[in-house]
């Protein structure tokens, strides 16, 4: 049931509004033992990706730098997150640098540098065109931070205590099985209800026994309906996982439910668990598999 590598590569994509703090933020990156590149094209990307990947665990920390270099910057950057997104070894995340009209302008008049976007020689028009430009993209980032009131030593720091010990958080996948009689799990994020698929409940002899027994399980798994629920889930949970876990998620908490919480939902709990199990650090429980309350 292996679904993949286990390795996994951070990586942060530093970008946003020229003169909000890049310089400084990759500094803070390469202080914290990331590999950094500065204004790599994403067009590069997928061959950097490549690289990465064969490198084994000598780039599993990945800091990259990129400034706005018009459409075309946009389309191969969106190109590789989505295609980023497909890859489960990879956590990709965009840390946006943004900050106020005001302070850039002051910010470009002490460095005396033109803004990259001012046609004129005006900041402000190159950074309200720029702002314009990185509005869905900022839209895509998980960080932003503002560095309208931060120092240098402060956007450092900020760094810092963001991701000194972001790669020691582990990705949780919790799946539990219940039984709709005895109430929905409060702390689910997700929950399947498998009550349409038939129940060994009816069958004397399985009765007593629950879905981690190999006869009941055989039994839930043979049919047709299942199959096609479970491709159709675990489909579903491919996709969804690495996004839950970009978003700095600790854990996820999937819920299988059926009538008693002793059968279905137990055979089909212990199987999406032990599908995941070599992608993310995973958990089995299966809270109603105890309870009986026979009429």
């Amino acid at each position: 049931m292996s679904t993949g590598s286990t390795s996994d590569i951070q990586m942060v994509i530093i970008t946003g509004m020229s003169g909000a703090g890049k310089t400084v933020a990759i500094q803070s990156f390469e202080d914290l033992g990331y590999f950094c590149v500065d204004n790599l094209p994403p067009s590069l990307l997928p061959k950097f990706l490549e690289l990465m990947k064969d490198s084994g665990n000598k780039m599993n920390k990945v800091a990259l730098g990129m400034d706005l270099r018009g459409r075309e910057f946009f389309e191969s950057l969106f190109e590789a997150l989505d295609d980023m997104a497909e890859k489960a070894w990879i956590t990709p995340q965009i840390l946006f640098l943004d900050a106020k009209d005001a302070t850039l302008v002051s910010r470009y008049k002490e460095t005396r540098r033109s803004h990259p976007l001012s046609q004129e020689g005006l900041p402000l028009e190159g950074i309200q065109l720029e702002r314009k430009m990185l509005e869905e993209l900022k839209g895509r980032a998980q960080l932003i931070y503002d560095t309208s009131d931060l120092k240098p030593r402060d956007l450092r720091e900020k760094i810092l205590q963001q991701f000194a010990t972001q790669g020691k958080q582990i990705f949780t996948v919790n799946v539990v099985s219940f039984g709709f009689k005895y109430g929905l799990p409060i702390d689910a994020d997700l929950v399947f209800d498998v009550r349409f698929l038939p129940n060994p409940h009816y069958i004397d002899h399985m009765r007593p026994k629950t879905g981690l027994n190999e006869e009941v399980s055989s039994y839930v798994l043979k049919w047709n309906d299942t199959q096609k629920f479970l491709t159709k889930v675990v489909d579903l949970l491919t996709f969804m996982l690495p996004h839950y876990k970009r978003e700095g998620k600790s854990q996820l908490i999937v819920a299988i439910g059926c009538t008693g919480g002793q059968h279905r939902s137990v055979t089909l709990a212990e199987y999406l668990g032990q599908y995941f199990e070599n992608s993310y650090k995973t958990r089995i429980s299966h809270r109603d598999i105890d309870k009986r309350k026979e009429k």
